[in-house]
């Protein structure tokens, strides 16, 4: 759309008179009402008050628009069409994650519970007017209907013969106090080898009550075909796996283990003990595996008793992998595979600090969340070879799992 003589002339002046910032304020303000007003001509197929065939509605009026950017608040008029809707494409909202994290941060501010690091990313955003309530309602309403359906999406599509338990503790504001609140994630290898997030989950804390709802959802939606899961040695979620995913083995998390062997030695004893548990899972089959377990206990067991008790409790959790293929031993010891997902979380919880309440924190999480089970499956890389992932379901091939047991 040309511009006047009359709007050039005002627009050259507020240039004149503008500096700094104020003067990359009104050169975005003019561009981008610009851009939008020539969208919508082109929507319309028509400019105002022009008549042609390729006309499709008709403009009515405008509608205000507050944009939030680095140079500060723009106030921008979005055209209203009579018949149809229009918004510009330009103003589309950032990826699910940003737009997240913005709601987070906007409705922290709103209800006054936001921290310095909050408050230093609103001015950063340039909203130091702030941001209205039913604006922040707005972003959630239409976030959380996205990220409803990805975490309630049926999982019956394909098998799962892998599936990785894990969860991380974020502050949330709840009933006018700060608290711990679990973030209990679920992920999946398919047994054509990709990854795919299948579920997150908010609560008060890893109870088993709480470990056993999370799993049965997962049933509910139609996870199948689980023959091993890969979590820690927590006990309430070790109860819910025996109680719900019955016909599935228990893999203990070889890391956690290490690390829960630490508390029983002495400080300067670490490396030595670590670098012996480490061999038991390099040996070369499942009887090796058992095999070399028994003898590092004896081994351990004259210096370090406790270890050695441990070890021999441990025995069928530790080594449960052992009787997969040994293409996957390395991705299923552990839960390892989820290191990135927690990295990723908390670089983004750790930027809120405080979440307003549990809502939000969810909200952010999936989003993290479904970006990621986004790159997988648009990357198409698998995470383990297809034609090893066919043993896994070929009795010929594969001995038995020692399947955890219901209660």
């Amino acid at each position: 759309m040309a511009l006047s003589q009359h709007d050039l002339l005002r627009l050259m002046e507020s240039l004149r008179t503008a500096d700094g910032i104020e003067l990359v304020r009104v050169l975005a303000q003019r561009i981008l009402q610009e851009l939008i007003e020539a969208e919508a001509t082109a929507q319309i197929g028509a400019e105002p008050g022009e008549h042609a065939e390729t006309r499709t509605t008709w403009r009515n009026g405008h509608r205000e628009k507050l944009l939030t950017t680095q140079a500060g608040d723009i106030d921008l008029a979005i055209p209203k069409v009579r018949t149809g809707t229009f918004f510009p494409s330009l103003l589309e909202r950032r990826r699910r994650i940003d737009q997240a994290l913005y709601a987070v941060i906007m409705e922290a501010y709103v209800h006054g519970v936001s921290t310095r690091s909050v408050d230093d990313l609103v001015k950063a955003l340039g909203g130091d007017t702030g941001i209205s309530k039913s604006e922040v309602s707005r972003i959630c309403a239409d976030l959380d209907e996205q990220l409803t359906a990805f975490r309630e999406r049926t999982l019956d599509h394909v098998r799962f013969p892998y599936v990785y338990l894990d969860a991380t503790y974020c502050k949330v504001r709840v009933n006018h106090q700060i608290v711990s609140q679990a973030v209990v994630i679920a992920t999946g290898i398919t047994k054509d080898g990709n990854r795919e997030v299948l579920g997150v989950m908010v609560g008060d804390n890893e109870t088993e009550a709480f470990w056993s709802e999370f799993l049965r959802s997962l049933r509910a939606r139609g996870l199948s075909g689980v023959r091993l899961v890969i979590a820690d040695h927590h006990s309430g979620l070790v109860a819910a796996i025996r109680k719900i995913m019955l016909g599935a083995a228990y893999q203990r998390c070889r890391v956690h283990f290490l690390r829960n062997t630490f508390g029983v030695i002495t400080k300067g004893s670490g490396e030595m003990v670590a670098a012996t548990i480490r061999t038991i899972f390099a040996q070369p089959d499942s009887p090796a595996v058992r095999r070399q377990l028994d003898e590092v206990a004896d081994m351990l067991g004259r210096q370090f008793p406790k270890v050695k008790e441990m070890l021999l409790e441990a025995k069928d959790d530790l080594t449960a992998f052992a009787v997969f293929p040994a293409q996957h031993w390395k991705k299923i010891q552990s839960t390892n595979p989820l290191e990135r997902i927690n990295r990723e979380l908390k670089r983004r919880t750790d930027v809120v600090q405080v979440f307003p309440n549990p809502d939000s924190l969810l909200r952010l999480t999936t989003a993290v969340l479904n970006e990621m089970h986004d790159e997988w499956i648009a990357f198409g890389r698998r995470y383990l070879s297809e034609d090893s992932m066919d043993k896994i379901y070929n009795d010929d091939e594969l001995p038995a799992a020692t399947p955890s047991q219901g209660t």
